[in-house]
Parts: C-alpha cells; sequence; structure tokens
C-alpha cells in the first residue's frame, strides 16, 4: 500500500481521471468564449491579443461543442479507470500531513468510478439529441433556450461526476457528505433543467425539497457521529462502534443517517420524489438518477453499515439487521406494485428503480446476518464476498438496460412523447431497431435469461441463500426452521420479479401489437450519438448475460477490497 500526501509525486497519476474531470470543467468554461478579443496597453496603441471575448471562431461558437467535449472526457475517464485494473492495483491512500486517509484508491472504488463515468458518459451522448443544439442562425424560443444553456447542462453532468467520485473515494464521512452533495445539488439542477416544461420545474422543486430534508436529517446524524467519537474517518468510526456502538447515540447517528442514504437509492417511505423526479427530468437525467445515482447511494449504504457499523463487530448478528430487512421488504413490494398500475413509462421505470433498490437493500441484510462466532469466519468471509460481488455486479449491469431503457424514451420524447404507454404504440413498425432493444432492455429488467438481468439477480439470490444456508453447512443436523429467516428475502426477490414481468411485457405488447398513436406514424428522429449509445447498452446487455466471466471478476476484485476492510 502507498501513503501519498496531496500534491506530492504519485498524486496526480493516482488521481487521473478524477483531474480529467476537472480539467473538463474548465475547458467547457474556456473552450466557448474563445474568441478574437484584444486589449490595449495604457497610454499607447498597442493591441494585444486577449482571446476570451469578441468575434468567435467556427468551432468556439458551435453550441454542439459542449456536448461533444464532455462525452470525450468522460469517456476518458472511464478508460483511465479501466487501465487501472491492468496488471493488478497497488492500493493508494490520500493521507493528510497530520496521516488522516483522506482518499483510498482501490478495486472497490475505481469499480464504482467505472459505473457513474460509463453512465454518465451514455447519457451525456444521448444529450446531444434530447438537448439539441442548431444552427447560430437560429433564433425562435426554442434555439435560443436550447443553444445558450448548452454549457450549463454539462458542466452539471461534470460535477455529478466529479461529486460521486469523490463518495468513491472518501474515507472520511464528512468527505463523503461533500461528495454525495455536490452530486446532489448538481442533479436537483438537472431534474428541473427543462425550465419551460411545467412537470420538469415542478418535479425539481419536490426533489430538492424531500433530498434537502433527508440531506439534513443525515448531516444531523452525522455530527451526533462526530460529537459521540471525535472523529469521522471509517477507520476510527468502526473502532469506535466496535467499542461502544451499542450507546444511544450512535445508533441515533445511524437511523438518521440511513434516511440521507435511504433517499439517494429511492428506498420506501423515503422514494415518494422519485417518480415525479424521473417524470419530469429528460430521459437521460431520469437513466442517471437510476443508475449512477442509486450505485453512489448504495455504496454510502455499503461504506456506513459494513466498514463502521461493521457485523463482525457486534455480537450475533448486525445492530441494523432487522430494520434493513424490513425496509428492503417494504421496498421491493411497494415499488413492483405501484409500477402495475403506472401508465407513463418513465414513472414505470422509477417504481421499478425503487423495486431494485428493494433487491439490493436484501443483499446488505444478509451480509448483517452472518455469524461471526469463532469457526464461522472463513465461511462468513466467503458468503459475504460472495453477496457484494453479485450486488457490484448487479449494479454495473443495471446501466446497461435501464439507462438503455431510458435512451429509447428519450427518441420518443424528442417528438413530445413518452410520457404515455400509447406513445410507444406501433414502435416495432415505426423504428425496429428501438422496438429489439427496448423488449430486450424489459426482459433484463424483469430477469429472463439468458440476459445480464437474470444472471444479476440469480447471483443476488444465490448469495442470499447461502448465508441463509450458512448454518445448515456448518451443523448438517439442523433442520429447515433453523434456516436464518433471511431465507425469505431471496423468496420475496423471486416473488416480486414474477411479478414484475407483467409491467414490463406490457410494454412490449405495445410495441409490437398496437398501432401508432394518431399523428406519430412516422420514423422517429435519426438521433447518431443517442442510438450509438443505445447499441452499447444493448450489446453490453446480452454479452453480460452470456459472458459475464470478465466482469464477474472485477466485482470480485472489489468486493475484496471492501470484505478485506472490515
Amino acid at each position: 500500500m502507498k501513503q501519498i500526501e496531496s500534491f506530492d509525486e504519485g498524486f496526480v497519476l493516482a488521481l487521473a481521471p478524477e483531474f480529467v474531470l476537472v480539467i473538463g470543467l474548465f475547458t467547457l468554461m474556456i473552450a466557448p468564449n474563445v474568441g478574437n478579443a484584444t486589449f490595449r496597453i495604457p497610454l499607447t496603441q498597442i493591441r494585444v491579443p486577449w482571446f476570451f471575448g469578441g468575434k468567435r471562431g467556427l468551432l468556439s461558437s458551435d453550441p454542439r461543442l459542449p456536448g461533444l467535449l464532455t462525452t470525450v472526457f468522460f469517456t476518458l475517464a472511464f478508460g483511465l479507470a479501466t487501465v487501472s485494473f491492468v496488471g493488478g492495483m497497488n492500493k493508494t491512500q490520500i493521507i493528510t500531513e497530520g496521516g488522516s486517509t483522506m482518499l483510498q484508491i482501490d478495486e472497490f472504488s475505481r469499480m464504482f468510478e467505472l459505473i457513474f463515468f460509463g453512465a454518465l458518459a451514455l447519457a451525456s451522448a444521448a444529450s446531444v439529441n434530447r438537448l439539441p443544439a442548431t444552427s447560430r442562425s437560429d433564433r425562435t424560443a426554442a434555439g435560443l433556450y436550447n443553444n445558450r444553456r448548452q454549457v450549463d447542462f454539462y458542466i452539471l453532468l461534470l460535477t455529478t461526476g466529479l461529486g460521486m467520485s469523490i463518495v468513491a473515494l472518501a474515507q472520511d464521512l464528512f468527505l463523503l457528505f461533500i461528495g454525495l452533495e455536490l452530486a446532489s445539488f448538481s442533479t436537483y439542477v438537472l431534474v428541473s433543467f427543462i425550465k419551460e416544461s411545467k412537470e420538469g420545474t415542478e418535479a425539481g422543486m419536490k426533489y430538492f425539497i424531500v433530498g434537502s430534508v433527508a440531506s439534513g436529517v443525515g448531516l444531523y446524524g452525522l455530527s451526533l457521529l462526530y460529537l459521540w467519537s471525535g472523529s469521522l474517518q471509517f477507520a476510527d468510526l468502526s473502532v469506535a462502534f466496535a467499542e461502544n456502538g451499542m450507546e444511544a447515540l450512535p445508533l441515533m447517528a445511524l437511523g438518521m443517517l440511513l434516511v440521507g442514504f435511504g433517499f439517494k437509492v429511492s428506498a420506501a417511505p423515503f422514494h415518494f420524489a422519485a417518480p415525479d423526479a424521473y417524470a419530469g427530468a429528460t430521459a437521460p437525467v431520469a437513466g442517471v438518477l437510476a443508475t449512477a445515482s442509486k450505485a453512489m447511494g448504495v455504496l454510502g449504504l455499503l461504506r456506513l453499515l459494513l466498514v463502521v457499523a461493521s457485523p463482525e463487530a457486534t455480537d450475533g448478528s448486525a445492530v441494523w439487521l432487522v430494520a434493513l430487512g424490513v425496509l428492503s421488504v417494504v421496498t421491493m413490494t411497494w415499488g413492483n406494485l405501484a409500477a402495475l398500475g403506472s401508465t407513463n413509462p418513465k414513472r414505470m421505470l422509477a417504481y421499478s428503480s425503487v423495486a431494485h433498490a428493494g433487491y439490493m437493500m436484501a443483499a446488505i441484510t444478509a451480509i448483517g446476518a452472518l455469524n461471526w462466532e469463532d469457526g464461522h469466519v472463513d465461511m462468513s468471509t466467503d458468503a459475504a464476498l460472495v453477496v457484494v460481488t453479485a450486488l457490484i455486479f448487479h449494479l454495473a449491469v443495471l446501466v446497461c438496460f435501464k439507462l438503455g431503457a431510458f435512451l429509447v424514451l428519450s427518441l420518443l420524447e424528442s417528438e413530445k412523447g413518452g410520457h404515455t404507454l400509447e406513445s410507444l404504440g406501433g414502435l416495432a413498425k415505426r423504428d425496429p431497431f428501438l422496438a429489439v432493444a427496448m423488449f430486450i432492455f424489459m426482459m433484463s429488467l424483469a430477469g429472463v435469461p439468458p440476459l445480464s438481468g437474470f444472471v444479476s439477480k440469480l447471483l443476488v439470490i444465490m448469495g442470499i441463500v447461502k448465508v441463509a444456508l450458512l448454518d445448515v453447512t456448518v451443523n448438517s443436523n439442523l433442520t429447515f426452521g433453523d434456516i436464518h429467516w433471511v431465507w425469505f428475502l431471496a423468496l420475496l426477490m423471486v416473488i416480486n420479479s414474477a411479478i414484475s414481468v407483467f409491467y414490463y411485457l406490457r410494454v412490449g405488447l405495445v410495441m409490437y401489437f398496437h398501432e401508432p398513436e394518431e399523428g406519430r406514424e412516422g420514423a422517429l428522429p435519426s438521433g447518431t450519438p443517442v442510438r450509438f449509445a443505445i447499441l452499447v447498452c444493448l450489446i453490453t446487455t446480452v454479452f453480460f448475460g452470456v459472458g459475464a466471466g470478465q466482469l464477474i471478476a472485477l466485482c470480485e476484485a472489489a468486493a475484496n477490497a471492501l470484505v478485506g476492510a472490515w
């Protein structure tokens, strides 16, 4: 393990993906303003080129430039994070002068950065079509709106990515909270970015109010933790929790922090703003909320529940076991039942996202049920590794089919559709590629083999069952009644997945057997960037269903980095 102080040798290289995003931010601020401006030296007639302002050039005045640059920067960051896995990764810590660890670069943090940067790169490419930049001579209201706000939109996407990367790397709870809020404030604005739309403005306001309350509760819990332990370093909090974690103050703080992270993952009962936010935001932004933002919340839960309030540090099961188990059951069931009655595709996908949050919380609950007594440690560690690997794999492939579904809807939004199931009518006739892609995404969300959604759900269910049967494996004379109750979480996952098939198949029924709405009989907009992003999602959805070995290996390496931190 290598330890580096800020801006020492190796600092920039260790944080190369993050510096790419910072360079991207400055580039977006500077590039569109480059022109032929000059300034006159006082008391002379000499004019010196200033370059900022004046008449802009052909490239710098192109409204499409910010979108293309942002996609390139996210792709570069994704590539650098991927390269760090080549040849094995040497864990690196960024420390202060006093020796406190602030950031840690390992397989776990880099894997989550791949999820963040991948989702944001695809959303950025799709937004080139969803917020189309028109000719500079376009003086219509829509043209002026879209052309003049291009930079603002993509700067917010970059700050979202930067905040998420801070959450992935943070080894201090306060620093994690800063990254969480940096990403959150950017997404609040992105949700309501289409300000000429009543739905977007209303959705952004609701999301901001509920999110601010959740953040305030979480911040109060964070202050209680600091009051109790005197430090917000994960390592210090873990030691303090192992010694005095059953006191009232840390338990209250833990509950408040769960509220903050529960909002980010859209867990019931903190999910009520999510359907409105998804429905009011542009489809690429909604896709980011359903994938990258959810992964950020799950990352926070993993750090909080498995590192700070580690199950290994308590006698018997984790202190949060029952509470999280109940939340997971309510979340997955409520999400699927609510989706059954939804006729808005984005709102349906929002409730589907709530259900998926329940599945992931069930996996974390299973880890809390592990037995860490002597004689069980090795088997419990292996079981925890299986569950965390499955959870990370599920988050990774969720980007492929969940974001892909939103990108298909973004093309429908280009013609003022995508807000009702009827707008998908006849899609198979109008655009066979989009219909096939959407159907595959829906089947993957339902967990139909051989798609990646099936593999991810199967791995999560197998991990939960492995935990439930752990005591039976050790003591072969135990009966069925001795199996741990988390086994029923796996059963409920199967039942809820079966329920979800109805509303996912309903989308296919409308696309293939219903006629197009009146006025929507023609072809959909071409949209090369968004179609390329959909194609990438489609290929990965299928590939990771039949050839997921390499991705599972990466997820296992990431899980090893986390489980080894307990």
